[in-house]
């Protein structure tokens, strides 16, 4: 083994790093490649190789370039993987939202930078030090600024790898902390063939256990169907007439194709062509109109739950409590009696300047599309636990499904099916497939069937194992039914909760705290 570096005060560890003009193109490679895991792409094995490249880049160099380099990475991840927020609001809260997220990475940069002491003087633990400082980011990311915003974890690029598995565990800290392991391997790899070319030995040991990773995932057992009663359920998605942030000035027509096309499912059920679902899920945003207070959509809404014979999971916006403000609600409404404001599910977590507008004024100044937000979004204070008879749904609305306690406090609270509703009417389909990676990743993790009820797609059914089945396409109007199995057991990851989480961010701080020490404390080579 090469000796250690001696650490100094000023932050630059001894020893050599990759030449600048090879690290910098290295890092953005990184990025590049971290995006092509994620969906639309869907190159999952590409995600440790991004770690894999941050990680190379990032080691012996100051924390200050550790940081630029991160930034970089960061960019050429979110920068691309966020660009369906400038469809329709103008490029500047993209490039924001784009460099606050890039940010972060550049944290993580800064912090494998500082840990180089302590991986040259203890080798083997280069690949845990990677692991756990990504879960100690993505901890970090996921709950600030305003509640945070979870897009991009190395979880979500999952969806079709073996380490999906591992959700059914320790949910998507656990699977990020693989992703970043076996990154770490690969890593560790490629820096022994630049530093030791000839030593061929241990570069292939490591490979070969960058490739064992994630074939451990497939050893975790997941069930392909729920072990319960059996229910069908019908999704509707009715479209929009135009996509675009004036779908809200459609809200009439939006109301009327999903209202159209539940009486044309129910049409097709007396006639035998379609079975009669036990329930019908409508999406987020579905009547814009308040139903509870305009009585033409309330009763729009009741003809079409008496022609089905069903439920119906309406997503709907809610005027009040207050004065000016507004709640984004799934509220189950039932043929014959209406809405049953005993099973109305509140969004807990709002999207900052999308939902409601933090500090108004400043925001005002950077850009003046904040005002589209008239009226602010209330969170509610409840999980979205709603008992429809057949089923008890575990509701969760839009962006909500990237929050971890968001959608366990469903299951503890005695969800057997997750429901998430969106609207992607505003953003494309690239969005609506990172969506959908979420919730198979929530219906691993929690081993439930689940669904996603889309306005204008991707809408679909997940398995419990997180197979995918009748998606529909996007910007279509469709209606899919199927019968599914209910579950109210329990897996690990939904048992322990946050604890996974925890330990490996309290790892990631005794890490940093142990490289500091080296850093004050010569090693003699």
């Amino acid at each position: 083994m090469v000796p250690a570096p001696t650490g100094d005060d000023s932050g630059q560890p001894a020893g050599r790093a990759l030449p600048l003009p090879v690290a910098a193109p290295m890092a953005v490679v990184a990025g590049l490649a971290l995006l092509a895991a994620f969906p639309p792409y869907g190159l999952w094995p590409l995600a440790p190789l991004g770690v894999a490249l941050l990680a190379v880049a990032t080691h012996r160099r100051r924390v200050r370039a550790g940081a630029g380099l991160g930034l970089l990475t960061g960019v050429a991840l979110f920068a691309p993987l966020l660009s369906w927020t400038n469809l329709h609001t103008g490029y500047l809260p993209w490039v924001l939202l784009s460099l606050l997220q890039a940010g972060y990475l550049a944290l993580l940069g800064a912090a494998g930078a500082y840990a180089s002491p302590l991986v040259d003087r203890v080798r083997w633990s280069w690949p845990a030090v990677t692991g756990v400082l990504w879960v100690g980011q993505e901890a970090l990311r996921d709950r600030t600024p305003f509640g945070g915003f979870p897009w991009g974890r190395l979880a979500f690029s999952q969806d079709e790898s073996p380490l999906l598995r591992l959700a059914a565990l320790g949910g998507a800290p656990l699977v990020t902390f693989a992703v970043a392991l076996t990154g770490g391997l690969v890593g560790v790899a490629l820096w022994r063939a630049w530093e030791s070319p000839l030593r061929r030995a241990p570069i292939a040991a490591l490979s070969a256990a960058a490739v064992a990773v994630p074939v451990v995932g497939l050893l975790v057992p997941v069930s392909g169907a729920g072990g319960g009663d059996a229910v069908t359920v019908a999704i509707v998605q009715g479209n929009v007439p135009r996509l675009g942030l004036d779908f809200n000035a459609q809200r009439q027509a939006v109301l009327n194709n999903h209202v159209d096309a539940t009486i044309e499912l129910a049409g097709q059920v007396s006639a035998g062509v379609r079975p009669r679902p036990d329930l019908v899920v409508w999406p987020e945003n579905s009547s814009d109109i308040d139903p509870l207070r305009d009585t033409d959509a309330g009763a729009r809404i009741s003809q079409a739950a008496d022609a089905v014979g069903a439920p119906i999971l309406v997503g709907a916006v809610l005027r009040g409590p207050g004065e000016g403000q507004v709640r984004n609600a799934g509220i189950l409404w039932r043929p014959g009696s209406g809405p049953d404001l005993e099973q109305l599910y509140t969004k807990r977590h709002p999207v900052p300047f999308a939902e409601y507008v933090p500090m108004r004024d400043l925001a005002r100044m950077v850009s003046k599309q904040v005002d589209r937000v008239r009226a602010d979004f209330v969170p509610g204070s409840e999980p979205g636990v709603l008992r429809t008879g057949a089923a008890v749904l575990g509701d969760v609305i839009c962006f909500e499904v990237a929050y971890d306690e968001v959608v366990r406090d469903t299951v503890t609270g005695g969800a057997q099916l997750l429901v998430v509703q969106t609207n992607n009417a505003t953003f494309d389909v690239a969005e609506a497939r990172q969506q959908l990676a979420m919730v198979r990743l929530r219906a691993v993790e929690h081993g439930r069937p689940a669904l996603m009820a889309s306005t204008v797609g991707v809408s679909g059914f997940v398995a419990p194992d997180g197979r995918v089945s009748d998606a529909t396409g996007f910007n279509t109007r469709a209606v899919v039914v199927r019968q599914l199995r209910l579950d109210d057991g329990r897996t690990l990851a939904t048992r322990v909760g946050l604890w996974p989480e925890v330990a490996l961010a309290t790892l990631a701080v005794v890490a940093l705290v142990g490289a500091g020490v080296l850093r004050r404390r010569p090693h003699a080579g």
